[in-house]
């Protein structure tokens, strides 16, 4: 083997090595510097940034849009929600009341039904557990006046019609009933006879307890029943609506 060839076999593996080295650095750098510019680039941005909606107001309805030009938009009202003490009460021979007072400590109710269905019957409903009582107006010339002043309503249980109920102004006994009930918020019970009518009535039943009072509108209220803890279900509703 001559001195070129020993030469030729000990320098150039080295100057091969460090060419490997430069371009493995070169790859490196070359891959560093897309990922970089890849990831800083403006105009990738600007594509994404112009497939967006320009203006967000733009994007998304306006109430004026809705309601049209020189009509603002107005959400329709929120029915309001208010706690009364409703008392139903009426002789075991007789017939139903319906009272709704704000305040217990005062006997003058702000609303006092005496409705055609009887007592036994009412009773009957509830063992059901579920009592809807309708009162309907469809008298025009009572459209203007309150609700509560409404004299007469035709009335329906469950969905039957079953007479009429009438708005009265609180009597003697009325005052004198709930005077007696001033402490009581919720219970039921029953009063001996003689009180507030003949013997021949009976007893004088009573339910008494909180009601969820809704006002939908000047022409809607309703009451729910709303039962105590620890008491079964009863659902029991009353329902006052005029029409126009």
């Amino acid at each position: 083997m001559t001195k070129i060839d020993v030469l030729c076999r000990c320098i150039l593996p080295c100057f091969s090595s460090a060419a490997a080295t430069d371009s493995s650095t070169t790859a490196i750098g070359t891959t560093t510097k897309k990922r970089l510019s890849t990831s800083l680039r403006d105009d990738i941005q600007d594509e994404h940034l112009r497939d967006l909606p320009e203006n967000d107001e733009d994007s998304t309805t306006t109430d004026e849009s809705i309601a049209g030009p020189g009509h603002p938009y107005q959400a329709p009202p929120r029915p309001s929600k208010t706690m009364v003490i409703g008392t139903i009460f009426g002789h075991r021979l007789g017939h139903v009341w319906f009272c709704v007072q704000h305040d217990r400590l005062n006997t003058k109710p702000s609303l006092l039904l005496e409705l055609s269905i009887p007592t036994q019957q009412l009773v009957k409903e509830m063992r059901c557990g579920l009592v809807r009582i309708a009162l309907e107006c469809d008298r025009s010339d009572l459209g203007s006046c309150p609700l509560h002043s409404v004299p007469v309503w035709t009335m329906y249980c469950n969905g039957r019609k079953l007479g009429f109920a009438i708005r009265r102004k609180p009597n003697e006994n009325n005052r004198v009933m709930l005077k007696i009930m001033q402490s009581m918020t919720v219970g039921a019970g029953v009063i001996p006879a003689g009180f507030g009518s003949t013997d021949g009535d009976g007893e004088l039943m009573y339910m008494r307890a909180n009601y969820e009072c809704v006002v939908g509108s000047c022409d809607s209220e309703s009451f729910h029943l709303i039962n105590p803890d620890d008491c079964p279900g009863q659902e029991l509703s009353v329902f006052l609506l005029r029409t126009r």
